[in-house]
């Protein structure tokens, strides 16, 4: 059955949140605060369906609000910053329920809620508020951001239950072998995907479909002992059955009970989450420096002044007065945090909102371990850039500007650099919006001489809008970068956005040549494929641009940072397993759900794409199977001639083919396979066949009550219909009507059949049979006569029909088919948005992970803008909001090499200006030539990619006419297109082999 519409809407956070996240709709959430960090949380929670949502904000919006409260227009300052933000947000998901509320924050308000998020709130309130909290049992959450650093505090009460506290599905391995013995061990088999099992030491398991040691199918979850990469230790079996084959172990999750302490405690004795021990004495000083910074408000009535001696000095001694019990106090840190609190910053915003938001939907959906019970999030290395230091309370005063908040800790000229930055966004999705957003809100390119681009290939879809925030439901099948672009205008008019539908690649080199990268201050990729992701880089490092790559998955992120000559480039990412399985397996012997999936997903392509292409083209072209190899031409005739023979006149037609093919796949293709080997079948004396990655499987018999069996022949019915341009029908009883009405003849086994048992058999062609051929090619070629000469024949004739991951029919297809394959073999089924995930390899995902990992993102921004040549203060980040880590690294310093006698990095390039003499472009003998005289080095081979330029080792004529001609004579001649700019690979005299790869680069400036 299809997922429902919001299943549609959500499909890819439910990958993240589980069968919690159906809680959300009948939640109530408050969140009180409506600047910077509060919008990060209501905007990240409407977007993921809270039932309601309550806006809370006594003040009034003003002028610098809008540097980060991207809710707020320019009409709405002066207005109640809850209200004005409510009408945006309400239409941001027609979904959630939107409320806004300005008055005080009564118990009796409070009540209501299920969780409560203060974040711009007095100490006293917070007290206040949380002590209510935890004695109604109401989730309470503190978030709160000053300048460059951030504070979060959970108390979800004395009894909290996680249902499910992991990521990702539960560990599942099919069993080769179990030991009798105390204790038994079990071996179990690598998959494609790992090569190992997932289980760790104390997880708990059951087992299931495991045959001869039975009674483990039946036994309540056991703990496990991890011996090695595939044995795991159980407890004892030597009083089971012997095990014969077959079976699955499975991880158990149990739920887990949290206590937390409420605040009042909490702030004298902290439980203090953090990424590394080494990291605690600092968040211990943030955690005395805010506390110091409620106590100065309190003083003062109002933050410390940006840059302002006196107001730091006071900060820092009220904080040696709190923090003197919790440990020794790091000073430095501190007055860098009280020199810019009064500050607001968008993405710091960003990072903290989105991790409290991941604390809300843990409250509500009890998917995840709650943070234990406090984090400290800052970026004060952004005060040790070069001239941060020597700000003056002038420089950071406020101008009345939207920006006075970015102002108070990085100066006004800063803000007129961000104004002339040229960037380019690669990619609008979910972190593409994040980032857009964030630029719109900084500033960036919103100034004189600045230009910000934005390219997307890719269309709004409805699977978007729970996590893409510059979309709604009006803009689906709208360009992303489009819509986009006039997103971000709307949010700051003065932004300089240009949106592009372009693929960046070597198609569109034209365009974004190394002119238009190297005139760029930045780029920030947002891509979601490997090979995308590593042609931006390669385009960055050629041109010395910085690059900052983005990238998520579920709740985990993480942004690596690539300054040219400073860090190491990011090199090639991890491949991922390509979801290609061995034909033998699949075909033969599945063990898993993804061999099911995948075979289903192969049977839709064989079924209703790849005949109703063949049938075109042939009707179209009646010789074109003469371009192919013989056995695949046969293959393909075959397919034509079953597409012409079976074309059906009405829906009954089609009910009835998907009847016959149900029997042909799920009974007759077993019953052979079981005529073949049976199930006592050995491959030697002893050996039996069905054992270890053999599951031994059996037919099923068609029941037209048997909801899998009715849903499988309404999709493929009704994709056989539409691939025949065949009006189809969605009536069940009507089907099961005609399916009763189906005769199928008995099945009768084929004698000598040949089974491939591994992958070599299985690609071994089988000789092409030319007679059969000749016929078949005989008889389609007249019956596309009778078509065409009919009034039967359409142009084209069939519909193909593409596999398509946000298609319910497809889903439904896929997922009956691959469950009735799994239950022919035993494998435990899965459910649709579980065979949608599979089948259409989609990557979970969730708003909270893309929101702060722009953030991260943009802090990163901030120190490319400021021109920072320390590499000490970049970050590289990890984040996991499934346990609340971030981890910040500093990147890794550049590798070098020795070539030529001296040390190179491998950021240096080797610059020619390649005009000779006449002014035209270099003769290759010019190239040699100034090579030798520069470096010294007699050059042996010269080439540009695969074109051979000059080569010592060819013939004296050959070496004359190599070295005469000019650079560009020499690449028209290999049909390259003209450039401007070419890189050139040499080899030189007397290079040993270590250098084959490691000598700087040659780049030829042409007139």
């Amino acid at each position: 059955m299809a997922g429902s519409g919001d299943e549609g809407l959500y499909s890819r956070q439910l990958y993240v949140l589980g069968g919690g996240a159906r809680r959300l709709a009948g939640a109530a959430a408050l969140v009180s605060g409506l600047r910077g960090t509060g919008a990060q949380v209501a905007a990240a929670l409407v977007l993921a369906g809270t039932g309601r949502v309550v806006l809370h904000d006594r003040g009034a919006a003003c002028t610098a609000d809008r540097a980060h409260q991207f809710l707020l227009g320019e009409s709405d300052v002066g207005q109640n910053r809850a209200e004005a933000s409510q009408q945006v947000l309400a239409e941001l998901n027609p979904r959630v329920t939107v409320a806004a509320h300005t008055g005080e924050l009564s118990e009796a308000f409070l009540a209501s809620f299920q969780v409560v998020v203060l974040t711009e709130s007095s100490l006293e309130e917070q007290l206040r508020v949380g002590d209510f909290c935890h004695a109604r049992g109401i989730c309470f959450i503190v978030a709160d951001t000053k300048g460059l650093a951030g504070q979060l505090f959970c108390d979800f009460g004395e009894h909290f239950v996680v249902d499910d506290p992991a990521e990702g599905d539960p560990a599942c391995a099919a069993v080769q072998h179990i030991s009798q013995g105390n204790p038994g061990v079990v071996t179990c088999m690598g998959t494609e995907d790992s090569r190992s099992h997932l289980f760790c030491d104390g997880d708990l398991v059951t087992f299931s479909g495991v045959e001869g040691m039975t009674e483990l199918n039946s036994q309540d979850p056991v703990p496990v002992h991890v011996l090695d990469a595939f044995r795991l230790e159980i407890g004892d079996t030597s009083t089971f059955s012997p095990y014969r084959c077959g079976g699955l172990v499975s991880q158990v999750r149990l739920p887990q009970v949290h206590s937390c302490e409420p605040l009042r405690q909490a702030l004298a004795e902290p439980r203090i989450q953090v990424a590394s021990p080494e990291e605690l004495p600092r968040s211990r000083s943030l955690h005395a420096a805010f506390q110091a910074l409620h106590a100065f408000r309190g003083e003062q009535g109002r933050l410390p002044r940006p840059r302002a001696l006196a107001d730091t000095e006071r900060v820092l001694e009220l904080a040696r007065s709190l923090g003197a019990q919790q440990g020794p106090l790091d000073e430095d840190v501190v007055r860098a945090f009280a020199s810019v609190s009064a500050g607001d910053l968008c993405p710091v915003a960003a990072v903290v909102g989105a991790l409290a938001a991941q604390e809300v939907l843990k409250a509500i959906t009890r998917k995840f371990l709650p943070l234990d019970q406090w984090l400290y999030f800052d970026a004060l290395e952004c005060l040790a850039l070069e001239g941060a230091m020597q700000l003056t309370e002038e420089d950071c005063a406020p101008r009345g500007s939207r920006y006075d908040g970015q102002i108070a800790v990085f100066g006004n000229a800063f803000q007129e650099q961000l104004g002339r930055q040229k960037y380019l966004v690669v990619g609008a999705g979910a972190i593409g919006c994040e980032l857009l957003k964030n630029f719109a809100m900084m500033g960036l390119a919103a100034g004189p001489g600045g230009d910000l681009t934005v390219t997307d290939m890719d269309t709004v879809a409805l699977s978007n809008l729970h996590r893409q925030f510059l979309y709604r439901s009006a803009d689906i099948s709208k360009p992303k970068s489009v819509v986009a672009a006039a997103a971000v205008r709307r949010m700051n008019p003065c932004i300089r956005v240009t949106a592009h539908q372009n693929q960046v690649g070597p198609a569109t080199e034209p365009l974004y040549g190394d002119s238009f990268f190297r005139g760029l201050d930045g780029v920030v990729g947002a891509l979601d494929t490997l090979e995308a992701r590593t042609y931006l880089e390669s385009r960055c490092l050629r041109c010395l641009t910085p690059l900052l790559d983005s990238g998520t998955e579920g709740p985990r992120g993480n942004v690596l940072t690539m300054v040219p000559p400073l860090t190491k480039p990011l090199g090639p990412a991890g491949t991922p397993g390509d979801g290609t399985f061995p034909l033998c397996t699949l075909r033969y012997f599945p063990r898993t759900i993804q061999h099911t999936l995948q075979w289903a997903r192969d049977e839709f392509e064989g079924l209703f794409q790849l005949p109703a292409e063949h049938v075109n083209r042939f009707m179209e072209d009646p010789a074109f199977p003469e371009q192919l190899p013989a056995g695949k031409a046969l293959e393909v005739l075959e397919q034509v001639r079953g597409s012409l023979w079976e074309r059906p006149r009405d829906w009954q037609d089609c009910v009835r083919w998907a009847r016959r093919h149900w029997q042909s796949r799920y009974h007759d293709a077993i019953a052979q396979l079981l005529h073949t080997f049976p199930p006592e079948h050995e491959t030697s004396p002893g050996v039996p066949f069905w054992v270890g990655d053999r599951s031994c499987p059996h037919p099923l018999t068609f029941d037209p009550d048997n909801d899998t069996h009715l849903e499988y022949i309404l999709a493929a019915a009704h994709l056989f219909a539409q691939a025949h341009k065949v009006p189809p029908c969605s009536d069940r009883a009507s089907v099961r009507t005609i399916l009763r009405s189906v005769v199928l003849p008995p099945f009768v086994p084929e004698e000598g059949l040949q089974i491939p048992l591994a992958e070599e058999r299985e690609e071994v062609q089988a000789p092409a049979d030319h007679r059969r051929l000749a016929e078949l090619t005989q008889d389609l070629v007249q019956r596309r006569q009778e078509l065409v000469g009919g009034e039967e024949a359409q142009v084209p004739m069939m519909e193909p029909i593409h596999f398509e991951k946000d298609n319910n029919t497809h889903i439904d297809f896929i997922m009956a088919a691959s469950n009735l394959r799994a239950e022919n073999y035993g494998i435990p089924p899965a459910d649709w948005l579980t065979s949608k995930r599979i089948a259409g390899r989609i990557v979970p995902a969730i708003i909270t992970t893309t929101a702060a990992v722009a953030g991260l993102a943009c802090l990163e921004v901030y120190k490319l803008v400021w021109g920072c040549r320390d590499p000490s203060c970049y970050r590289n980040s990890n984040l996991c909001l499934s346990n609340c880590l971030l981890l910040r690294v500093q990147p890794l310093p550049p590798p070098t090499y020795r070539y030529g006698g001296r040390e190179w990095s491998c950021w240096d390039q080797l610059e020619l200006r390649a005009v000779g003499a006449d002014g035209q472009e270099m003769t290759v003998q010019e190239v040699l030539d100034w090579l030798q005289r520069t470096h010294g080095w007699t050059v042996t081979m010269l080439l540009r990619g695969h074109t051979v330029l000059y080569d010592r080792e060819e013939d004296e004529e050959t070496r004359a006419r190599q070295r005469a001609q000019r650079l560009l004579e020499n690449l028209e001649d290999a049909g390259e297109p003209r450039q401007r700019e070419l890189e050139l690979y040499y080899v030189c005299e007397g290079e040993d082999a270590e250098a084959e790869d490691a000598r700087p680069p040659l780049l030829c400036s042409l007139p």
